[in-house]
């Protein structure tokens, strides 16, 4: 299904305008971005130090978007996007950074933040294709990607005492 109608390009804008996060797959697995959305596309930055990882999403290529729900968390609409990477300083980055520098949280360089995305970083425009008419009929959990994060060691065991005991009056 394209997005020739009226009601796919609205349900397009305003699932992807209201959530947080968008789960992006180009020829790598797939990962939960923020984003901005500007102008009919999601746009995301990363790759620089301190900003998401962008993997398998290149100029040209195609990628697939699955919007989740703001409230509950499950998947509302699934499009395919061509991704554009957006050149430092052009018309278009100004307008698309401006967006995202307002929904950039913690960033430790807020002043410069703009500048190092110019050097140091990639804006992608995924521009909506078509959005997915069937529902997937199985799970669609995957397993997580291979990280260097550990689980921490057991507590010790005279820790609960010293949490759960009943102050004496």
């Amino acid at each position: 299904m394209t997005l020739s109608s009226p009601l796919d390009q609205a349900l397009v804008e305003e699932a992807t305008k209201k959530s947080g996060l968008i789960w992006v797959q180009g020829s790598g697995p797939a990962r939960a971005l923020w984003h901005a959305w500007h102008e009919g596309a999601a746009h995301v930055v990363g790759d620089g130090p301190g900003e998401q990882p962008l993997p398998g999403l290149s100029d040209g290529a195609r990628a697939e978007v699955t919007v989740r729900s703001k409230d509950k968390g499950g998947r509302l609409v699934t499009w395919s996007a061509k991704t554009v990477e957006l050149s430092p300083h052009s018309t278009e980055w100004e307008a698309a950074v401006a967006e995202l520098k307002g929904k950039r949280l913690n960033a430790p360089d807020s002043e410069q933040m703009t500048e190092r995305w110019a050097r140091e970083c990639r804006v992608l425009r995924l521009e909506p294709r078509e959005v997915e008419a069937e529902v997937p009929s199985g799970s669609l959990a995957a397993a997580p990607l291979p990280s260097g994060a550990t689980t921490r060691e057991a507590i010790p065991g005279s820790l609960p005492k010293l949490l759960f005991k009943r102050r004496k009056r």
